[in-house]
C-alpha cells in the first residue's frame, strides 16, 4: 500500500491558486528571485550551491529539488553540490555546539 506523501507535489492549481491569492506580492518575490540569482559578484553556479546548502539548512524540500537542479543546470558537479551539503551540516552542528553556551550558562546560574 502506498503512503501518502508528506508534502503535496508541487501542481499547476497550487501556482495559479497562489497567484490568485497574491499576484502583487508573487510578482515582487519573482523579481526578487531573479535578482539575487543574476550573475553577480558571484556567478551562478556559486550562488545556486549556496542556495543548496541553505535549503537544506531550513530543511524545504520544495528548496532542495529546485536548487540541486538549479545548480546542476549552472554546472555544479554531483561532488560539488555534496560538499556544499556538508558545509550545511557541519554550520547546522556547528551551530548547536556553539549554543550549548546558552545551557551551560542557565546551569551555571542555577548553581549559584
Amino acid at each position: 500500500m502506498d503512503q501518502p506523501a508528506i508534502y503535496p507535489p508541487m501542481t499547476k492549481e497550487f501556482a495559479k491558486q497562489r497567484a490568485e491569492l497574491a499576484p502583487d506580492a508573487l510578482a515582487a518575490f519573482r523579481a526578487f528571485s531573479a535578482a539575487v540569482f543574476a550573475e553577480g559578484a558571484l556567478p551562478k553556479k556559486t550562488k545556486q550551491l549556496i542556495a543548496v546548502a541553505v535549503a537544506h539548512v531550513t530543511q524545504c524540500p520544495y528548496c532542495i529539488k529546485g536548487h540541486t537542479e538549479a545548480a546542476v543546470k549552472a554546472g555544479s558537479s554531483e561532488q560539488e553540490i555534496m560538499e556544499a551539503i556538508w558545509v550545511a551540516a557541519e554550520m547546522r552542528a556547528g551551530a548547536a555546539y556553539a549554543h550549548s553556551h546558552l545551557a551551560l550558562d542557565a546551569i551555571n546560574h542555577l548553581k549559584t
